[in-house]
């Protein structure tokens, strides 16, 4: 398993349209792909998973990948998400 913790800096956090597309990266491995705000645990392959606990600004998260490709996976995805504004909390 690898992860990466990160800080939603985007002004509306983790909302529909962004939840969407992060769906579509998470698709592309094989590999879990998780993320964890606090004790929620949010599968990045379903959205109703990721709308059920949103992710709001200033909230810390840490991205989860345990599979075959989990190091791709955890590039493409912190890459989507640092496009979307997150930063580095590590």
């Amino acid at each position: 398993m690898v992860y990466k913790k990160m800080i939603m800096d985007h002004e509306r956090g983790l909302c529909l349209r962004p939840a969407g597309v992060l769906v579509g990266e998470a698709n592309k491995y094989e590999s879990h792909v998780m993320l964890r705000r606090g004790e929620h645990v949010m599968n990045c392959k379903s959205l109703m998973s990721l709308l059920a606990f949103p992710v709001c600004p200033g909230d810390e998260i840490r991205i989860e990948c345990d599979g075959p490709d989990e190091a791709q996976a955890l590039l493409g995805v912190a890459a989507f998400l640092e496009s979307l504004g997150t930063v580095n909390a590590e």
